[in-house]
């Protein structure tokens, strides 16, 4: 971590990149897409949050495949068409201070599903666009998921060649920083945990085992992607999962996070971008504000590698004093600011630190219009004589 004192609008210098405060829009799925395609709702969306102050603006996950798609309605990442509306996207977040971000990701299992609107969320039947996605082993998900098919050295392969060329593309397209989605029980996820890998070969058992083909894939990302620009994993630092009747092994905890963490700092990784869950049904999660800070502060303090917080960060003061206490070096908000775009200007004001509001904007943000008579700046000679005309 940077030293302190630092606060959520300092800047921080990762590589050759400054971000211009500690605040970042976390990837959140739109679904909203056609073959993967940006379009005019993303340009808005990840634009109003540009110009409300982040620092930081994230695409959702990007699928590096259509099979690694969660739904048909995924942002993609699989070819250089994928891109060319995306690069607008990133000049915009530009030139309004905010360095541009993807999150380059495979739904392994969890793929081929409905839209989360339309109920019942269920897989896509083959007929209407569905396919086998594929995981670790043959375990669905849930009963309503499809079945995977299990990975074959082939597959393996695959996967770290496309995300080797999604970052590559990232690049092209002018991303400053890109993330490799390791959480949530997606694919990385699901090699990485005892709940969802029993493999026998040399991709599953052993924590060290169950790494390999994550890092394999980190690896591949980092190599491809400039050396002066970060890249970031997120992670699901614990299943929520403890030992029991039903799961003998307990999930992937804090301290395989930890473990892990240190790996990807040889690696060349920046940041580790702590979240969980999202692997296994029986997860017991205690949400609440900020409950998932300790873990960004527990992998900061144990790994010696900086680390973004998220969930359930909603107000300035508690942002603020996540960074000023060196729990963690950026936060991730993603509800917040589908509420409100331009939080991290509030936030600013009300932690009374300079804010930019758009030249657009400025006069009304702060209270400057007055309410006035639609006359008032009229000559008074203009004024007769216009009342004379009516």
């Amino acid at each position: 971590m940077a030293d302190t004192p630092n606060h959520l609008f300092s800047s921080l210098t990762q590589r050759s990149v400054t971000f211009p405060n500690r605040i970042a829009v976390s990837p959140m799925c739109q679904y909203s897409y056609s073959d993967g395609l940006s379009n005019d709702w993303q340009f808005v969306h990840l634009g109003s949050r540009a110009v409300g102050g982040a620092g930081i603006v994230f695409t959702e996950a990007a699928a590096v495949s259509p099979e690694g798609r969660i739904t048909l309605g995924d942002l993609g990442a699989w070819s250089e068409a994928h891109f060319a509306p995306l690069a607008r996207i990133t000049a915009f977040v530009k030139s309004q201070g905010a360095v541009p971000a993807i999150q380059l990701a495979h739904a392994g299992r969890k793929a081929s599903m409905g839209l989360p609107w339309q109920e019942p969320v269920q897989a896509i039947p083959a007929a209407d666009g569905g396919w086998q996605p594929v995981g670790p082993d043959t375990e669905k998900f849930a009963e309503t998921y499809p079945t995977p098919r299990a990975m074959n050295r082939a597959d393996l392969d695959k996967v770290v060649a496309d995300f080797a060329a999604a970052a590559r593309r990232a690049d092209a397209a002018g991303f400053l920083l890109a993330e490799v989605h390791t959480a949530h029980g997606y694919l990385h996820d699901e090699f990485l945990s005892p709940l969802t890998n029993h493999r026998t070969d040399q991709y599953g058992g052993s924590f060290e085992n169950r790494t390999r083909f994550p890092l394999e894939v980190i690896r591949a990302v980092r190599a491809n992607f400039p050396q002066e620009l970060p890249v970031w994993v997120r992670l699901s630092v614990t299943d929520w999962v403890a030992p029991s009747s039903d799961a003998p092994t307990g999930g992937f905890t804090v301290e395989d996070s930890i473990a892990l963490a240190k790996l990807l700092k040889a690696e060349g990784i920046d940041l580790v971008d702590c979240s969980s869950g999202g692997n296994d049904h029986r997860q017991q999660i205690p949400v609440g504000a900020g409950y998932q800070v300790a873990f960004a502060d527990r992998i900061c303090r144990e790994a010696g590698i900086a680390t973004g917080a998220v969930g359930m960060i909603t107000a300035p003061e508690q942002a603020d004093q996540i960074i000023r206490t060196g729990q963690a070096d950026f936060v991730l908000l993603a509800r917040e600011l589908l509420r409100n775009p331009y939080w991290p200007l509030h936030a600013a004001e009300v932690l009374h630190k300079p804010g930019s509001w758009p030249v657009q904007y400025e006069r009304a943000a702060r209270g400057k219009v007055e309410r006035r008579h639609p006359l008032a700046d009229v000559p008074a000679s203009s004024k007769s004589s216009s009342n004379e005309k009516a």
